[in-house]
């Protein structure tokens, strides 16, 4: 059994333990940003084919306690480099540290830089290019207070990178956290979904994609694994090609979006041409105050503007309780799910959440706002 650990962003560690067992994870645990798990290397690359919550798939080759920075160098030198991946492929190394007692990481990097090609050229007679831009292989050193483990990441890209978005608006939603965020509200396949700031249409994009079986990972063109001497074509080709029997004929899916701002309505239009799911949505222009209840019920699901996209705190303390106002009068058995990193909102909102869950977008603190709304006053 290969040992593997999937980062995520924080707050979305439980729902992702799910995901991986789903793809045969042995041992899935929940840690602080991520999950640790084994598996074998099918298990590997089902989880980067599947994973909608996981940022990588990092598979961990050595882990062992420090106290100076010559014995991470050591540490390094000793692995088997030679034996993970080919001469001729390009490497790049990037640290993270985490109440490491070191001064710099930076030096940190260039140690396990100069193991890695100390090691090949001992074995080989040569060493391998670095390539700070496109690696071919990208190794990851983790520091914690104590201990060190390296890791080689076997995705590539992040895996939010799905290649659904061609065209941006300022600030979009990473798509693992908008994937997040809707296995949050409970939304399920077939239920009405509503997105009435919908920027780029993450949101759109992630639900279409989910309620098709379509696999986040199928329009990538390659994943770090196949870098590695492990990796085995043949299994790597029966999962996508079992991934790509699965996928559903596109179809009206109960999705509705719409943005006041003529370029994100736009781009969201393109991003679902783009990806063959323009039948799957209908996206209009429309201001939030204009909104109306496209069903009974249903999830309404809202990325505000806090800042970015709106600029003023006068102008969203305006709007939140005319927002209010729309909510209680035209979505009455509704609920309605708020991500935003504004803490001021529930009370500008007028609104009390029957629940908050704490989320990270970045380094962003956020929060996701449910509201269950009902005919009247809800506060």
């Amino acid at each position: 059994m290969e040992h593997f650990f999937a980062p995520c962003p924080r707050g979305l560690e439980g729902l992702l333990v799910e995901e991986l067992n789903a793809a045969s994870a042995q041992e899935a645990r929940a840690v602080h940003g991520g999950v640790a798990f084994g598996g074998d290397w099918a298990c590997c690359y089902r989880a980067n084919l599947h994973s909608r919550l996981a940022t990588r798939i990092l598979w961990r080759i050595a882990q062992a306690p420090y106290g100076r920075e010559e014995d991470i160098y050591r540490l390094a030198l000793q692995q088997p480099w030679e034996t993970y991946f080919a001469v001729d492929s390009s490497f790049r190394v990037q640290t993270t540290a985490h109440h490491s007692p070191l001064k710099s990481v930076d030096f940190i990097t260039l140690r396990v830089k100069d193991a890695l090609c100390d090691r090949f050229r001992a074995q080989c007679g040569e060493r391998p290019n670095v390539d700070t831009r496109a690696p071919d292989v990208r190794v990851q050193v983790f520091l914690a207070e104590r201990e060190c483990a390296l890791y080689l990441d076997t995705s590539g890209a992040p895996l939010w990178q799905r290649g659904l978005r061609h065209a941006n608006v300022e600030a979009p939603l990473k798509e693992n956290l908008a994937a997040g965020i809707l296995r949050l509200t409970g939304w399920q396949p077939g239920m009405p979904l509503v997105d009435p700031m919908c920027g780029g249409g993450t949101f759109l994009l992630e639900a279409a994609c989910m309620a098709l079986s379509r696999a986040p990972g199928l329009e990538r063109v390659r994943f770090g694994f196949e870098a590695l001497r492990a990796y085995r074509r043949e299994v790597w080709q029966a999962i996508r090609n079992e991934a790509l029997g699965a996928v559903q004929e596109t179809r009206f899916l109960q999705l509705w979006a719409s943005d006041k701002d003529k370029n994100a309505v736009r781009a969201t239009r393109h991003n679902l041409r783009a990806a063959g799911l323009e039948g799957a949505a209908e996206v209009t222009e429309r201001d939030f105050l204009d909104l109306a209840a496209p069903a009974d019920t249903g999830i309404l699901v809202v990325n505000p503007p806090y800042g970015e996209r709106m600029g003023e705190l006068e102008q969203l303390a305006g709007l939140y309780p005319a927002m209010s106002g729309v909510l209680k009068q035209r979505f009455p058995g509704w609920r309605a799910f708020f991500f935003t990193a504004d803490k001021r909102f529930p009370k500008l909102l007028r609104l009390k959440p029957a629940r908050k869950t704490p989320l990270m977008n970045g380094r962003l603190e956020c929060r996701l706002y449910e509201i269950a709304l009902v005919a009247g006053s809800n506060r």
